[in-house]
């Protein structure tokens, strides 16, 4: 089936590549790698880092909602992650007269703590090699479809169902933990990940929204940054420590497996480690796959959340209610808007096709010489080039057509919900649906909805050239003159969808399934959609299949280079040290000082993102941070660099000093290496992370935490 002639054990346990490059494993560092980290500094031996018998400093590193990474610092659940991942939480916990998000929070005992209700977090306990049972799967079903079935398309259309009958399999024979099995290599392995889950998260503390997302877009991305990034939750469980949805009888959970911060320090060289849960990253992706990112997906993406956030702005600056309904889901919006046009920029720059390029000639070069390799190896970069450059117009309309019909125009989730409920629905089922759309109403405007609606609609239009234009549009031309505004307005105040009543609506006259308008634009958007997948559909297995045999190929060509696999969103471990930069001419220091923020607030007039409490101003003014001083440069270090790899997912991760004590939190990566997601630069790429001191001082000097500070041991 697949005849590779490297194993996974030599891929792991080659040479590494370098110090600061990869998204390792924790489970399969090997003595190579370990002597690499041991000779930069690090104390602690692999069975340290991770050890599925006993405790170990995975114990301290969490997922928090498979969206991000946190770290527990104390034996009673306390755990540090950043502002914005908690940024959702703490706006659902915020209303215009109790407004948190704007004012900040800190919990002084434990009773004052709040739930935040669907948040969650990860431990994880083991890792387990899964490949041989995935693969054998695979290969009893090539038999099995073929001839009709190419091994593409058994791929491409079994390997996810296989992958979850083993987890209901691996669940079932672990009932106190949940199993996810997830590819690496690019569908070359398989592990099994276990896990603990707890649902019952308070929140503990959160600076100013002025601070915890201090340069707001203008900075995001960006070096120097000033933002004291953080908020600090704690998790609940039973009495026994299990785990158990809220209750007012849950109690802190007992976490013997916690990391304590360092108040110490660093200096440019000193050790760093990141421990994580990095959410995504194609660095194996072939050169067409780079350009059809760029040229389809990142320009849509760029397009129709520009339009879509004028709308939103407007509107946030006008009501403060509006500002906290929309400012979750305006971070999340802005945040990959902004990472799409950095990340088109630097694959120009840094011309990251024309490197890819020349790694695939090279493997043409290498495959060349021996048959065997020609003939597992010789097709696939010309099917590639095929597959890719066959839908190119496709992929990017099917991108637009996503993000304005399914991220940008709101009120299609509403419909979605509510064509869901049966025709027979109980009371329980009305009920339960109600609940959800409470949520969904609780930070929806629909004013702020009918004027995206209008300006998406139109710029759809002008994007597609006409092509798979849902059946509303006809509606539009012939009822409102192309008018794509009125017919919102008409939409918006014909419609029964704009609140939880619309459920018992329903319920009483099924009719407004098929005759209320927001019903009707919801059907076409889904018909329209499925026939726009359609037409790219056929080249998905052959791009997934020959992107998986280009990962192959390479490893294989590579064989006694380290290589990592791609991040998924499951544990992963960087290491490498502080270390500043120089780009364009310029040299950026390795940390920022309180007096550069104050130099930025002193703009805030001009520039909004820089705006800061007047309270907060004057703190730093005074200048007396004691203990939360770095005692060489007897300055206060707000935000500092490493070397080590970062991608979304990995905020809140922990940056671990050469003994495991934390000394900061990962939050972001800089401009300058915006490809990283692509292509790793070692010259440019680092990983921005807010001090643990800065934190700490603002949970001291302006929250009055006391408590939490005992709580540390500090």
């Amino acid at each position: 089936m697949r005849k590779l002639l490297l194993t996974l054990t030599a891929v792991m346990c080659s040479l590494v590549a370098s110090a600061d490059e990869g998204m390792w494993m924790l489970s399969h560092i090997n003595p190579k790698t370990a002597e690499t980290m041991k000779s930069l500094g690090l104390t602690l031996t692999p069975e340290e880092l991770y050890n599925p018998n006993g405790r170990s400093l995975k114990d301290a590193v969490i997922n928090l909602g498979d969206f991000c990474s946190g770290v527990v610092v104390s034996p009673e659940g306390l755990f540090f992650t950043n502002h914005h991942c908690g940024y959702g939480a703490i706006q659902a916990l915020s209303t215009p007269e109790d407004d948190i998000l704007k004012n900040g929070f800190v919990a002084k005992k434990r009773t004052e703590e709040r739930p935040a209700h669907g948040l969650y977090v990860r431990f994880l306990q083991k890792v387990e090699d899964c490949s041989e049972q995935v693969n054998a799967e695979l290969a009893r079903l090539y038999k099995e479809k073929a001839p009709k079935m190419d091994s593409a398309q058994v791929e491409a259309y079994y390997t996810d169902s296989i992958c979850m009958a083993l987890e209901d399999k691996l669940d079932s024979l672990h009932p106190d933990m949940e199993c996810r099995v997830a590819s690496y290599y690019g569908g070359n392995a398989f592990f099994a990940n276990f896990y603990k889950v707890y649902n019952d998260i308070r929140l503990v503390f959160t600076a100013t929204e002025t601070l915890g997302k201090f340069g707001g877009d203008t900075d995001n991305w960006m070096w120097p940054r000033q933002t004291c990034d953080f908020s600090m939750f704690r998790i609940y469980a039973k009495p026994d420590g299990t785990p158990a949805e809220y209750s007012e009888d849950n109690v802190p959970l007992k976490t013997p497996g916690y990391a304590p911060v360092s108040m110490k320090g660093y200096a440019p060289g000193d050790y760093c480690m990141t421990i994580g849960y990095p959410g995504s990253t194609d660095r194996y992706l072939s050169s067409w796959g780079i350009v059809e990112r760029t040229q389809a997906t990142n320009q849509a993406v760029i397009d129709v959340r520009t339009a879509k956030q004028n709308v939103w702005k407007h509107w946030m600056d006008e009501d403060r209610a509006i500002a906290i309904k929309y400012s979750s889901k305006w971070a999340s919006s802005s945040n990959y808007w902004k990472n799409s046009i950095g990340m088109n920029k630097a694959v120009q720059d840094l011309d990251i096709v024309g490197q890819k390029k020349k790694i695939e000639q090279n493997i043409r070069n290498w495959y060349a010489k021996d048959e065997a390799c020609k003939a597992r190896y010789g097709s696939v970069l010309s099917e590639l080039e095929k597959a890719y450059t066959g839908r190119k117009e496709k992929m990017a309309l099917l991108t637009y057509y996503s993000e304005v019909f399914f991220r940008g125009i709101e009120l299609r989730s509403v419909a979605n919900r509510i064509s869901r409920l049966p025709f027979d629905a109980t009371a329980e089922d009305a009920s339960l649906c109600v609940d959800n759309l409470k949520a969904f109403y609780k930070d929806y405007e629909p004013r702020v909805d009918e004027e995206t609606m209008g300006a998406l609609l139109q710029d759809y239009r002008t994007w597609s050239k006409g092509e798979f234009l849902p059946d509303f549009y006809q509606l539009i031309d012939s009822l409102y003159g192309g008018d794509t505004k009125a017919y919102a307005k008409d939409l918006f105040a014909k419609t029964c969808l704009l609140d939880t009543t619309c459920v018992a609506k329903v319920m009483a006259d099924s009719t407004l399934r098929d005759t209320d308008m927001a019903m009707q634009y919801a059907d076409n958007i889904i018909e329209t959609y499925y026939d726009l997948l359609a037409s790219v559909r056929s080249s998905m297995p052959v791009i997934d299949y020959n992107e998986r045999l280009l990962t192959q190929a390479l490893m294989e060509m590579e064989m006694d280079e380290a290589h990592y696999s791609d991040a998924n969103m499951t544990m992963r471990l960087s290491y490498g040290f502080i270390q500043d930069y120089t780009a364009n001419g310029t040299h950026y220091n390795y940390f920022t000082n309180s007096q550069s923020l104050l130099d930025k607030a002193a703009k805030q007039e001009e520039i909004e993102d820089y705006e800061l409490e007047t309270d907060i101003v004057k703190l730093l003014k005074k200048g007396k941070f004691g203990k939360y001083a770095d005692k060489k440069t007897k300055q206060m270090h707000l935000c500092f660099l490493s070397n080590n790899d970062i991608t979304g997912g990995n905020s809140g991760s922990p940056m671990f000093d050469a003994h495991g004590h934390v000394i900061g939190l990962a939050f972001d990566g800089n401009w300058e290496a915006m490809a990283g997601d692509i292509s790793f630069d070692p010259t440019l790429q680092r990983c921005i992370g807010v001090d643990i001191r800065f934190v700490l001082w603002v949970i001291d000097r302006w929250g009055g935490g006391k408590n939490i500070i005992k709580e540390l041991g500090l």
